[in-house]
């Protein structure tokens, strides 16, 4: 106290000068604040209104310098009648003219499949793409790539295989008429070429070849469709007889979802046989992942009969009522994994047009998808005696398209069908297909036997009248072995080659063989299923497999010992047993026929092997589990529609199961 006391006496001229001391202090601190908030707002960015920046690097459009390439390349958008343009890359051979073009048009973005690489040289270019690159490099071809509508650097809008103009497409335009309209741009605006043109593609591009035989351009010369989708219900993308191809919801996720496919489906599980049996029905996944918001996948939950929806764009049905103006080159790989039913079913529809065989030709190849414009001396485990795919592109494709497209070439040495033939690895040459200048083999069905042996000779009294087998779906049959990877991954394109003993093994799968063959049995066309059969459920699926099974010891290919070659299988649902547009539940425990084609083969079954088939009811996740009880819509399946059945397959007098097979004498 004593002490604050003192202080509260000190002089007054002392206190002034204490507070003249700290009024300078507050000065000294208050110029270093200003001072200091003058350099920060000096740092901080002044809008673009009160300053340049430095001038930018990149050019405001930068140009290729190509006077060492050995091409030219022109982006170019092409206007259609209605007004939309469609994104389209040409590439020109430095020093080309008086030249064919060979067209292509694609939902898969023709910049990225015209730019493999930016390279002085056009194979490179092109290489990996979905052509027959060296046909193209060698023919001097000028070739064109252009985005569908819709789709990448098109205008427009994107529908799943555009149907022609009419009851399912009502506006104007179509693939037919961007066809035609392209082709009219390309012969007016490409000084180099000689007026000539082809189309040519694989798959959803071999579709397109297609469309453009519907009134087509007076330019258009040869047309080339490899693969193609033409009836998705039937036997190609979407559906076989009715079952439904769920391992395509990735390719519709990623096509549909966005114009220029930036999504991705993504991987819930390793094995698909997980990610689809967790996900219960096919229309629950795809409700999971969205592709509700998807218009084509709204078109499959709605139409899964064969209605008016598939009947109106099946292209076979749709071509067969055309005049045949344009020649055609149909490509077809007997082990297509995708789309296996398409080129067959439209030479069947327009070869008898071609009254003088010199404008449809049919190729049948030891293929997977695709495979002819790859390496195609062997299928998976499947060896054969040369590059078959190479002999194809040279000796029969390249001659045919330069009879055709170039104007001094000469005319093509080609049978109206060539067919490998699998087994002997022969090419074959025919005047019709099936072939019908051999002589029928005297014995033609193969009748599934007691004991569940195979033979030429129908059952009798005295055998057993049935096999019998449980179906759970809880617990389908795999389509390969496991894990099962994603569509277009790992060795996807090799399925429809792959050893079949894991099936083979399994008790919900009949398996019927027949004695070790001592001559060669030969068959060229369609096997025909006669199925007789039961359920105790009111809705099933059927799987039948003609199978060749090769000898124990195979000298020098010692792992094809016992090997089990599908050469022809499919599916049926079995609602559509009376009509394909009139599913009706199957009656429980009655014997009941069941007629389906298998796809086509051109195969001999040598001596020293034997011929199998096998019988299931679910081949998963290749396609949907059937519940096996009736409900409207297989899509919404419900957990409790799911139910084990007991399946009968019959081998009595009377009730006989058989393979029609389409046997001709060798070769």
């Amino acid at each position: 106290m004593a002490s604050g006391s003192d202080q509260s006496r000190t002089p007054e001229p002392r206190t002034i000068l204490g507070r003249l001391f700290h009024f300078a202090q507050f000065l000294t601190v208050l110029a270093a604040w200003l001072f200091t908030g003058t350099l920060y707002a000096q740092s901080e960015p002044k809008s673009p209104k009160t300053y340049r920046d430095l001038p930018t690097d990149i050019p405001a459009k930068f140009e290729v310098k190509r006077e060492n390439f050995d091409h030219e390349k022109r982006d170019v958008m092409i206007p259609m009648r209605d007004g939309v343009k469609l994104h389209t890359v040409i590439l020109i051979p430095k020093g080309a003219k008086n030249a064919p073009i060979l067209l292509t048009r694609t939902p898969y973005n023709a910049s990225a499949l015209t730019g493999h690489a930016e390279s002085t040289n056009l194979a490179a270019v092109l290489n990996g793409y979905d052509n027959a690159l060296d046909v193209i490099i060698e023919g001097g071809y000028l070739r064109v790539v252009q985005d569908v509508r819709g789709k990448y650097g098109s205008e427009g809008d994107y529908v799943i295989n555009r149907p022609q103009h009419g009851p399912q497409n009502p506006t104007p335009v179509d693939h037919s008429t961007d066809t035609w309209d392209t082709i009219d741009w390309l012969i007016k605006n490409v000084p180099e070429t000689n007026g000539k043109v082809g189309i040519l593609g694989i798959s959803y591009d071999g579709f397109l070849p297609l469309m453009a035989l519907f009134n087509p351009h007076p330019a258009l010369k040869v047309s080339v469709p490899m693969n193609p989708m033409v009836d998705g219900w039937m036997g190609d993308d979407w559906f076989h007889h009715g079952a439904f191809r769920q391992i395509n919801v990735n390719w519709i996720y990623e096509q549909m979802a966005t114009q220029k496919n930036e999504l991705k489906w993504w991987a819930s599980h390793r094995d698909l046989y997980d990610t689809f049996i967790q996900a219960g029905s096919a229309g629950d996944l795809g409700y999971k992942r969205g592709l509700d918001q998807v218009g084509f996948w709204k078109k499959l939950l709605e139409h899964t009969t064969y209605d008016a929806f598939w009947r109106d764009q099946a292209v076979d049905k749709l071509l067969a009522k055309e005049p045949l103006k344009v020649p055609v080159m149909l490509v077809h790989g007997l082990w297509d994994q995708e789309d296996i039913y398409g080129a067959p079913a439209v030479y069947k529809a327009i070869a008898p047009k071609d009254v003088d065989h010199n404008k449809v030709y049919l190729v049948m190849g030891p293929w997977f998808h695709g495979q002819q414009i790859a390496d195609g001396s062997a299928l998976g485990a499947i060896k054969f005696h040369a590059d078959t795919a190479r002999e194809f592109r040279q000796n029969i494709l390249r001659p045919f398209l330069d009879q055709f497209l170039k104007d001094d070439a000469p005319k093509a040495d080609l049978a109206p069908v060539t067919a490998f033939e699998t087994g002997t690895n022969t090419w074959r040459r025919y005047d019709a297909w099936p072939p019908t200048q051999h002589n029928p083999a005297e014995s033609t069905s193969l009748f599934l036997k007691a004991g569940q042996k195979l033979g030429f000779t129908p059952p009798t009294k005295e055998d057993a009248p049935f096999e019998e087998y449980i179906s759970d779906p809880a617990k389908p049959v795999p389509f390969r072995s496991r894990p099962i990877l994603p569509m277009q991954t790992g060795t996807w394109s090799q399925w429809l080659v792959d050893d079949q003993r894991d099936a083979s093994s399994r008790t919900d799968v009949l398996t019927f063989t027949s004695e070790v063959l001592t001559s060669p049995l030969k068959i060229a066309g369609e096997p025909i299923v006669n199925l007789v059969a039961s359920t105790s459920g009111t809705d099933s699926d059927w799987v039948v497999k003609l199978i060749d099974v090769y000898p124990d010891q195979v000298v020098p290919q010692v792992e094809m010992g016992g090997y089990q070659l599908m050469v022809s299988a499919d599916i049926f649902r079995g609602r559509y047993r009376e009509s394909y547009e009139k599913p009706q539940p199957i009656a429980p425990g009655q014997p009941l026929a069941y007629k389906f084609p298998l796809p086509n083969a051109n195969h001999v079954f040598l001596p020293g092997h034997k011929i199998m088939v096998q019988v299931q009811s679910s081949w998963f996740p290749l396609y949907d589990r059937n519940p096996q009880s009736f409900v409207p819509n297989i899509f919404w399946a419900k957990p409790k529609d799911y139910v084990k059945a007991t399946q009968r397959v019959f081998h009595e007098p009377g009730n006989a199961s058989s393979i029609q097979l389409p046997t001709i004498s060798h070769p």
